[in-house]
């Protein structure tokens, strides 16, 4: 059977995933159960579902004939470029899915400069056109400047162009949708334009992990390509490491990909997209390699992380309420295994035996971790995050970031004072249809914490994408938004009283009957200082008439803050409480005189 190895990339919420599952259910042979037909079946994934996005690189396969077309639904936000950029090693050409509203944006740029760099033709597909507003010309025009300002081949800028409406499951060379009737014109312009994979039949075998997936019977599952040779199920290969190091091992599964499905093969052939198990310490990047005569393949490089925090132990007085998983042991034994499978993520002790180092690609890398830990039943306290530095050349070097924003105009004036005050220089701005676009390139700092104070300042209008652009010189300091907390001064459980008193100091982050304990951070004060507030306070009744009797009193609606809302929030003496049931905020040392002495000792 002929092989196509595609990947798809496309801006986050541009359709991908819709699209992917369109070439699913229309391919031969695929079943799946479902009861609800429109459901996403590739963002299989819980928190997928939830936000939207894609996490995870995924694969899939269609039949199409007398064709095989391995699929990899690829991340689509910039802090899991890391497995974006591993997929392009694995695939011969590129879906570029683009909003025919939206045309190109930063994520989609990003990509796209990756798999031109890797010479693989690309097919453009503009999505959605379904959409009012939608203008597919002008995404194409677009596009076809975005192909020459990344410097495109010849060959590269003359693409072809499919049209769709991913949610309909339709596709068509023309941009009408009553024309089209199903998704074939896209699987046809895949096999017609897309090349089979080139195999070097005088190679030996040559395997390269892109991938690793756990497998409760099978043990850690490499994912990668088939370069050269055959694999046979319980074969001796030689596995090489980044080192350069050589171990012998043997191949116990062989699992090829049919729908989303992995099925159990005796042989492979070079060409293919294949999980294998039997070496439980591969890793991504790494070469298994003929036995007699192995020759390892370029190795995969991994972008260092740029954001770091500290998880350790949960250690408030509600410690053990929630969670199954408490101790520092448990804690370790679920950072190493998440180490195993990501490998954009470093771990390193801190001078607390019960304290880690976690780094990452990005403030959402790793909050989608943290939130994966809750959901599997871990209790943890987690700090403020911090970029990491570095140095080169004796000089502090810090990472940047390129923000895309798009807002109302009315409020640009405010985004471009906001990220001025964070050091941010603004590289591109146009206005189309009352819509300002901006580009800034902006310290990886300058965006900790930005977050809320963005959506409140363009009144939850804007929308705000960031892309790591690398290292460069320190751009010195800046002031951002220094917040003050309200504290809970006692233990207990929260009432209507004792909050609207509190409530008059600022904003309130919990409602009444919630269990509070003396540390915890209970809501937002109005000046940048803490004070100390007791919501458990009642009030006391007495025989007398007060002067506001009969006057009602209400209470505000208090912020939620969800796991990213807190991470933004807290400051450099605060944690973030992660449990399976609550999110707290509290500070680092709960007792008010433990804090003083501490303040005295500095």
């Amino acid at each position: 059977m002929d092989i196509r190895n595609i990947a798809i990339i496309a801006h986050v919420d541009h359709g991908k995933t819709t699209l992917v599952d369109a070439l699913l259910k229309q391919s031969e042979d695929f079943k799946v159960k479902t009861d609800a037909p429109s459901e996403l079946i590739m963002d299989s994934n819980e928190l997928e579902r939830e936000r939207g996005i894609t996490i995870f690189a995924k694969n899939a396969a269609v039949k199409y004939k007398d064709y095989k077309i391995n699929i990899v639904d690829t991340p689509g936000h910039a802090d899991f470029g890391g497995e974006v950029e591993r997929i392009m090693r694995m695939v011969d050409g590129v879906l570029l899915l683009v909003d025919a509203k939206e045309g190109p944006m930063p994520q989609t740029k990003f990509v796209l400069r990756k798999a031109i760099e890797a010479g693989h033709k690309i097919i453009l597909v503009i999505n959605k056109i379904d959409k009012p507003n939608a203008r597919p010309d002008w995404t194409l025009n677009q596009t076809f400047d975005l192909f020459i300002e990344l410097g495109a081949t010849d060959e590269q800028a003359h693409f072809p162009v499919i049209y769709a409406a991913g949610v309909q499951g339709k596709a068509g060379t023309e941009a009408d949708l009553n024309k089209m009737k199903d998704i074939e014109p896209l699987f046809k312009t895949i096999i017609d334009y897309i090349p089979a994979p080139k195999i070097d039949s005088n190679k030996p075998l040559q395997f390269l992990t892109v991938n690793l997936a756990p497998d409760n019977y099978k043990g850690k599952l490499a994912i990668g390509r088939l370069y050269s040779g055959k694999l046979k199920k319980t074969m001796r290969v030689a596995h090489i490491d980044r080192s350069g190091k050589i171990n012998k091992a043997q191949i116990t599964y062989i699992m090829s990909f049919d729908g989303l499905n992995r099925v159990e093969v005796d042989e492979a052939e070079a060409g293919d997209i294949l999980a294998i198990a039997g070496i439980p310490d591969i890793s991504i990047g790494e070469t298994i390699a003929d036995v007699e005569n192995p020759i390892a393949l370029p190795t995969i490089k991994i972008d260092d992380p740029t954001i770091k925090m500290t998880f350790g132990v949960n250690t408030s007085p509600f410690v053990g309420n929630d969670g199954e998983f408490t101790t520092s042991r448990n804690l370790k034994e679920r950072l190493d295994r998440e180490l195993a499978t990501d490998v954009a993520l470093s771990i390193t002790p801190s001078d607390n035996d019960s304290r880690w180092v976690v780094a990452g690609r990005g403030e959402l890398h790793l909050a989608i971790f943290i939130e994966k830990m809750r959901r599997e039943g871990y209790e943890l306290e987690v700090s403020k995050p911090q970029v990491i530095f570095k140095e080169v050349d004796g000089r502090k070097h810090e990472p940047m970031e390129l923000v895309s924003i798009e807002v109302p105009e009315k409020y640009q004036g405010v985004v471009i004072e906001m990220m001025g005050k964070r050091l941010g220089v603004m590289r591109d701005m146009k206005v189309d249809r009352g819509v300002a676009f901006m580009d800034f390139a902006i310290p990886t700092r300058g965006l900790i914490g930005i977050r809320n104070e963005f959506m409140t300042s363009t009144k939850g209008l804007g929308i705000m994408n960031s892309l790591f652009l690398g290292y460069e010189e320190y751009k010195g300091e800046f002031t951002s938004n220094s917040h003050g907390s309200l504290i809970a001064s006692e233990g207990g459980e929260a009432n209507s009283y004792g909050l609207i008193n509190a409530q008059s100091r600022g904003q309130l982050f919990i409602s009444p009957g919630t269990k509070v304990y003396e540390g915890m951070v209970v809501g937002q004060n109005a000046k940048a200082e803490d004070i100390k507030v007791n919501i458990c306070r009642e009030k006391q009744l007495t025989n007398f008439r007060t002067k506001n009797f009969g006057v009602q009193e209400t209470l505000d609606v208090p912020r939620e803050m969800g796991l990213e809302d807190a991470l933004d929030y807290i400051g450099e003496d605060e944690l973030v409480e992660v449990t399976p049931k609550n999110i707290r905020l509290r500070k680092m040392i709960l007792s008010e005189n433990e804090r003083r002495k501490f303040e005295k000792q500095k």
